[in-house]
């Protein structure tokens, strides 16, 4: 289930272009679970008709704060105490300023200047031309909004619908989602360095070939993207995988198991956690060629000598800090039976508190999964669910090892 599930939000709506994306955003928020109301300034009701917003929310929209439907003529009182939050998505230049200062000239301003502050957080998304978004006053205003407990979002880059490209924006709908995601869960990991392995290596044989293996990396990704929503920095090693980088994270990419274990001695030290997902490489030619190998005509199959390549989990589990416990090491066995027995000894051989298996043949690339988590009292089953619920399960439960 998302962190969002059973939250009632207040979609509010200010005046741009970017209203097209708050319907994809009150889509994606009744998908997760969530009640949205909205409420919609006059000036974006040039843009996106309320009775579009309506279908899509199964709520009537209001839109003026002379709106005789409730029984005492206070919608901006009333809907703001049911809210858990209320989401401005797009907050216009001149929208983020009346937040400012305070104004209060309709419904929208009305409702979040009379929101109960310590109750009912108000969630901004930016949505403006790049020169309106550079202004010193608006980056003025962001600055004292933020300060004033005000949770701005970031601005997208690209694209703008006055031709022209660069910051301000609206993130799209998924973004926002991901990031009132991260707002509700639990900070289990607030102030912990969390370092991710994820994906698979791929060793060269040559130019054009390679061994590699059928991990997608969405297992990896999706802890990454958990341990963020924990409250962690996370710092995520990916192998050749084509997934897009969770928000918050910071990514380094990686091909080879060299590289892999590279990138994680240049980060290991001031992790407090080390998740150790990727499905490395057991082992690499021992001599790859600078060209293609090519055919000759002679049914002679080429000569292909193997190293094992380096333990990177092993090594990780066996470093001072891992062993004094400064960093918490887990481990993950893909195996293709006996899944227990396998994780057990697995386990035991890498020195790992936790090591968490999975069946990897029933797994690789889908978005669902079954994990066995295995310690030195036993095991336990985390059963079949997506990779995200799991994720989030996994990092729980690392935080109650960790205290």
């Amino acid at each position: 289930m998302s962190t969002l599930a059973g939250k009632h939000i207040v979609l509010g709506l200010s005046g741009g272009i970017a209203c097209y994306k708050a319907a994809e955003l009150c889509r994606a928020l009744m998908k997760s679970g969530v009640t949205v109301q909205v409420v919609m300034t006059e000036a974006a009701e040039h843009f996106m008709t309320a009775v579009t917003m309506q279908a899509l929310s199964g709520r009537a929209v209001f839109t003026s704060q002379w709106d005789n439907r409730e029984a005492n003529n206070m919608a901006h009182i009333n809907l703001s105490r049911e809210a858990d939050a209320i989401v401005v998505a797009p907050a216009s230049a001149d929208f983020m300023a009346k937040l400012l200062h305070g104004r209060a000239d309709d419904l929208l301003s009305l409702m979040c200047l009379a929101r109960p502050v310590e109750q009912v957080p108000l969630i901004v998304a930016p949505a403006m031309n790049r020169e309106m978004w550079a202004n010193p006053a608006t980056q003025r205003n962001v600055a004292q909004l933020r300060a004033d407990g005000v949770h701005v979002l970031d601005v997208g880059q690209g694209d703008q619908a006055c031709g022209e490209t660069g910051d301000g924006r609206m993130l799209e709908a998924e973004e926002i989602l991901e990031d009132l995601e991260s707002f509700f869960a639990p900070k289990l990991l607030k102030g912990k360095n969390v370092l991710v392995t994820a994906g698979p290596t791929y060793e060269a044989i040559d130019p054009v070939r390679g061994i590699t293996n059928l991990s997608s990396g969405k297992m990896g990704f999706a802890i990454a993207r958990a341990a963020h929503m924990a409250g962690a920095q996370v710092t995520l090693v990916a192998g050749p995988v084509h997934l897009p980088t969770p928000r918050g994270v910071q990514r380094v990419n990686v091909q080879s198991a060299r590289q892999m274990q590279t990138a994680v001695a240049q980060h290991v030290d001031t992790a407090q956690v080390f998740i150790s997902t990727a499905a490395v490489a057991d082992w690499r030619p021992a001599n790859s060629s600078d060209q293609k190998i090519k055919k000759d005509g002679s049914g002679q199959t080429p000569q292909l000598g193997f190293v094992e390549n380096p333990d990177i989990l092993a090594t990780v589990a066996h470093s001072p800090r891992a062993v004094s416990g400064a960093l918490f090491c887990v481990g993950f066995a893909a195996e293709s039976h006996d899944l227990l027995a396998h994780a057990t000894a697995k386990r035991e051989r890498k020195g790992v508190p936790l090591l968490v298996g999975n069946i990897g043949p029933a797994t690789f690339g889908q978005d669902d999964n079954a994990l066995l988590l295995v310690d030195v009292d036993g095991a336990r089953e985390l059963p079949h669910a997506s990779k995200q619920n799991l994720a989030i399960e996994l990092v729980a439960d690392i935080a109650r090892r960790m205290g």
